[in-house]
């Protein structure tokens, strides 16, 4: 095989499976999330200056996910490769995302033990929120202007992390929307800016001064590659969606 990801859920997907070696490009995103040294960086399937690029490369396989944009996806299927296309919206998916590309690569075993890591990293989670007693209440924001809540999975995540996702998962949404739902920590992971999202912006927003995150300055920022990747960078990215939804945890563990 000889494959292009354009996505980094996939380049996270293929590095942790042991099917690095199949790759012969990425995206400039990919670094973040995988070992993928000094492969060559190209564009993505929202932004791709030239496919020749990739045609050069001559790969059997070109692999892309969400968001896309129709023009790049059109150029893409203009030459013989193959293209594959990811739109993963749960942790299920995600999982046969896994055992997907695992199939692809001959890494089936490898892919069935990703999964397996994953589900045992979320189940050691949900084992220390079983003392809850109540979910936390929380709004995660995967983009600020338009307002667009992080997708499906991370919803799944907050749940398994003791919290409650207060509007629905991978959409749009007003700030009279978040206001009504009263989150008490509002989580801002937003697309393409690493851990660069600014808290300030939220503690200015007029409709938010009466809800509870604003008012106990409980408005934090994850680095959106651990929320936004739908991979194996998840499980660091649930772990840190725990700490910052149960602190009175971290209080216990370093007295």
């Amino acid at each position: 095989m000889r494959i292009v990801s354009l996505a980094p859920s996939a380049t996270s997907i293929l590095c942790a499976i042991g099917a690095k070696r199949a790759l012969i490009g990425v995206t400039e995103w990919c670094a973040d999330v995988a070992p993928v040294g000094n492969l060559p960086k190209l564009g993505d399937c929202w932004h791709m200056e030239s496919v020749d690029q990739i045609v050069r490369l001559n790969p059997t396989l070109v692999i892309g996910s969400v968001p896309y944009k129709q023009e790049t996806v059109a150029k893409l299927l203009e030459h013989p490769f193959a293209f594959l296309a990811m739109n993963p919206r749960t942790l299920f998916d995600i999982e046969a995302d896994i055992r997907l590309l695992g199939g692809i690569t001959q890494r089936h075993a490898a892919a069935e033990q990703s999964v397996k890591k994953m589900r045992n990293a979320f189940a050691e989670i949900e084992k220390k929120v079983r003392r809850c007693k109540q979910p936390v209440r929380v709004y995660c924001e995967a983009w600020p202007n338009p307002r667009i809540s992080s997708p499906p999975w991370v919803a799944e995540l907050v749940s398994i992390c003791g919290g409650e996702m207060v509007v629905p998962g991978g959409q749009k949404v007003t700030e009279a929307q978040v206001a009504a739902a009263q989150p008490d920590v509002i989580v801002l992971a937003w697309a393409a800016t690493g851990a660069k999202a600014d808290p300030k912006q939220a503690y200015n927003v007029t409709a938010w001064k009466d809800v509870p995150a604003i008012h106990n300055q409980r408005v934090h920022v994850i680095s959106d590659e651990l929320l936004n990747t739908p991979g194996p960078p998840l499980i660091e990215g649930a772990g840190a969606l725990y700490k910052l939804l149960h602190p009175e945890t971290k209080m216990r563990e370093h007295p």
